[in-house]
């Protein structure tokens, strides 16, 4: 079998379990970067390419790690040299940012997946199974949080370039409701900042917490909480799923990963097995992998990332403006854009 070749940008945080997974997988990883690249090949046995044009024409598949507002033109750049592309989450920055990388690798005939990876988290996708066997009944309250420590670097606290904290962080959990519960109809957004300790004037907030509520075309509303907090807050992320037939309910920090609140009868088969412990990002990357060879689709596609992302700009907007704001999956893509 020939090796997969993999041409991987950015050398920030999140690389440090991409990369593990590429090389769980047999892959030859080549690494470019404005900074960092030296040091994450030297600690990775890596190789390091001097330029994205010498990344792209010796990789197979392109996976981009780096800020939110690269990731269009790299994108771009990597379907116009015919490579498969995974990209972190958010796909783009904007929805139009989206829908230009889905007409570049339309156009290019290759693929792209996002990397929403808390679907492929055990807990989260027990959840999905559960859910679509009816075995919550009609989900009707579904609540979300997510919160840790904020980010180390400035530009997560720069609404322009990363959307902040619910385009960055939370995105993930807005994903979540809607795979769990449906289209929406409604988003409303509430945000509260404080500067850390020790700020000067000027300095980003660095304390940020925020609430985003979905009303779902079932009529379920989903409630969405993330926090940005002090250094060396723990991080934590707990859902609970009520529907007119039983609930679910995870937190990270509890001993038992799910609570079951089921009627009498119901088989708990859709619990993660005991002792799982792949990491999600292997199981994502291998299934992004298998697409690229042929495979099944993942259980993600550009076009559920492109409607996160949509998400989080009617979030964004709710903010600005202080009122509900109306949402509508085929305003954000046409049926022509969304795959039969």
């Amino acid at each position: 079998m020939t090796q997969i070749r993999v041409g991987l940008v950015g050398s920030g945080g999140i690389t440090h379990v991409h990369v593990p997974a590429w090389l769980e997988l047999g892959a030859a990883v080549t690494v470019f970067s404005l900074e960092g690249a030296e040091e994450l090949a030297a600690q990775y046995g890596l190789s390091v390419a001097a330029s994205l044009q010498e990344l792209l024409a010796d990789a197979d598949i392109v996976d981009i790690c780096t800020p939110t507002t690269s990731h269009r033109s790299i994108a771009e750049a990597a379907a116009a040299a015919g490579k498969d592309i995974v990209c972190e989450k958010p796909v783009g920055r904007t929805v139009a940012d989206g829908k230009a990388i889905l007409g570049a690798v339309r156009e290019a005939g290759v693929q792209l997946y996002p990397g929403h990876v808390v679907r492929y988290f055990p807990a989260y996708a027990a959840a999905k199974e559960a859910v679509d066997g009816g075995r919550v009944g009609t989900p009707a309250v579904l609540r979300f949080n997510r919160g840790g420590a904020g980010p180390a670097s400035p530009w997560f606290y720069d609404v322009e370039q990363s959307g902040g904290i619910i385009m960055d962080q939370m995105i993930h959990d807005l994903d979540q409701a809607r795979w769990l519960a449906g289209d929406i109809t409604a988003v409303y957004a509430v945000q509260n900042t404080a500067g850390a300790d020790g700020a000067g004037d000027g300095e980003p907030a660095r304390i940020v917490s925020a609430h985003v509520t979905l009303t779902h075309e079932s009529g379920a509303i989903s409630h969405i909480q993330g926090v940005w907090g002090p250094p060396g807050m723990d991080f934590r992320t707990s859902f609970d799923i009520a529907g007119d037939s039983g609930a679910l309910r995870f937190d990270s920090a509890a001993d038992t990963s799910v609570v079951r609140n089921l009627p009498a009868g119901v088989v708990d088969s859709y619990l993660p097995p005991a002792g799982v412990e792949e990491s999600p990002y292997l199981t994502e990357i291998r299934e992004f992998a298998d697409a690229f060879a042929g495979g099944a689709a993942p259980r993600v596609s550009l076009e559920d990332g492109i409607i996160a992302v949509a998400i989080a700009e009617a979030a964004l907007e709710s903010l600005r403006t202080g009122q509900s704001v109306p949402f509508s999956t085929s305003h954000v893509l046409t049926s022509e854009e969304v795959p039969s």
